[in-house]
């Protein structure tokens, strides 16, 4: 069923394809998705306060951040390759994608204190002006979630996750790759195409969810879906925040 794929990996057309094999009598929902996902967002915020307030205490919060970082990661693992246990995984996912944004966007404010006081809320109100313009653009038809624009977004989503591996690697051995985290107008040039490629990721996250629910995807994927779509926007996120330390850190 190619309706469903998307961009997004944890939103895969072969994880929906198994779904539907299961007991569709308690079916998937927008609305049930949109609570879960709101769910989720309050479990990010709560542990990224939390952090936040540690870090402004003094606190070292960097291997809070690295614990956090990996153990989403496994925890993402799970839940993309076993969508039923979502309902569990998702909140403690959301909890650890919190400490970890929580760091960052202390480090970042702290980094930026005096240039741009503002830079967090700057970075969470484009954030969420992008994934209403993004829902907008979607639900007028304005963008279409075509076949060939799938294709494209998801080649350059998996070109762009290759290229940050490769490039912490290559950190591992004490080589930079210096427009990632510099603000000439490569790298500024570099961030603005991953923020649109993230940013039309989340084109195709709405239309795998309209879908979902069209063909009655169970209900335990409203938690699968919801969870994709907050890796989405953490992504757009931290991206947005990248963008604007580099606009920022300009001579």
């Amino acid at each position: 069923m190619a309706i469903f794929k998307s961009g997004n990996p944890t939103l895969s057309e072969k994880r929906f394809d198994m779904s539907l094999t299961g007991d569709l009598s308690d079916t998937m929902t927008e609305k049930g998705t949109m609570n879960k996902f709101l769910f989720l967002f309050f479990m990010v915020m709560a542990s990224a306060v939390f952090t936040w307030n540690a870090f402004n205490q003094g606190v070292n919060v960097f291997p809070w951040m690295i614990g956090a970082a990996i153990g989403g990661l496994i925890l993402a693992l799970v839940i993309s390759f076993k969508p039923k246990l979502g309902p569990y995984l998702a909140p403690p996912y959301g909890l650890l994608q919190g400490v970890f944004v929580g760091g960052l966007s202390a480090t970042f404010s702290n980094a930026f204190a005096t240039t741009a006081p503002g830079i967090v809320m700057q970075a969470v109100a484009l954030t969420f002006g992008t994934v209403l313009a993004m829902f907008i653009l979607y639900r007028t038809g304005i963008i279409k979630a075509t076949q060939k624009f799938k294709s494209i977004v998801f080649t350059a989503t998996a070109g762009i996750a290759i290229f940050y591996l490769i490039a912490f690697v290559l950190r591992l051995f004490n080589i930079n790759i210096a427009f990632l985290h510099e603000g000439s107008l490569m790298g500024i040039g570099f961030s603005l195409f991953v923020v649109a490629i993230a940013a039309l990721n989340l084109i195709l996250d709405f239309d795998m969810i309209e879908n979902g629910v069209a063909k009655g995807a169970p209900k335990y994927m409203e938690w699968f879906a919801a969870f994709g779509l907050l890796v989405t926007i953490v992504w757009l996120y931290i991206e947005m925040l990248r963008l604007l330390g580099k606009l920022n850190s300009r001579d």
